[in-house]
């Protein structure tokens, strides 16, 4: 246990906590951020169950599957066709959040679908899916940063689940 000998000494030690909180905030929202990045680029090219309030993904349409082979592609892997709109998808971490998504027009339709294509939702189910385990990590990462990285590490050390 660490002992003070001034109310300096104290001071010292808590700005020293608030920097440590932050940065840890900080690696928390990226490696968590990274699992739902990993998991939703992942969903792309598989048929999907329902994640919570996100249906089970429909079966691709004759004409759909069809037009995927003319083109060269296999008929029956919704969403993936050359990799760009599952590549499209990224994180970008600020001081208090992390957003998972893409810039890729096609993967707003894909998500929310359209008047002649059913909603497929992969950023949202993976955001869904990954919930608990984002909470474990942030949780984890803040009470490291709080007691002692130290301290911490022997007991719950967070293994980087994205690798």
């Amino acid at each position: 246990m660490k002992t003070f000998t001034s109310f300096g000494d104290f001071a010292v030690h808590l700005a020293e906590v608030a920097v440590a909180q932050h940065e840890a905030q900080h690696v928390a929202l990226d490696r968590a951020a990274k699992l739902v990045e990993k998991t939703a680029k992942a969903k792309i090219g598989d048929y999907q169950d329902a994640a919570g309030p996100f249906a089970a993904w429909a079966a691709l349409a004759p004409s759909t599957q069809a037009d995927r082979e003319r083109q060269g592609y296999p008929a029956d892997e919704p969403g993936l066709r050359d990799g760009t709109m599952r590549d499209s998808i990224g994180r970008r971490v600020g001081d208090s959040k992390a957003n998972v998504g893409s810039d890729d027009q096609a993967m707003v339709y894909f998500e929310a679908g359209t008047i002649h294509q059913p909603p497929r939702s992969v950023l949202g189910a993976a955001a869904f899916e990954k919930a608990d385990r984002v909470a474990e990590i942030v949780g984890e990462r803040i009470a490291m940063a709080l007691v002692g990285e130290d301290i911490h590490l022997g007991r719950l050390g967070i293994p980087d689940e994205t690798d």
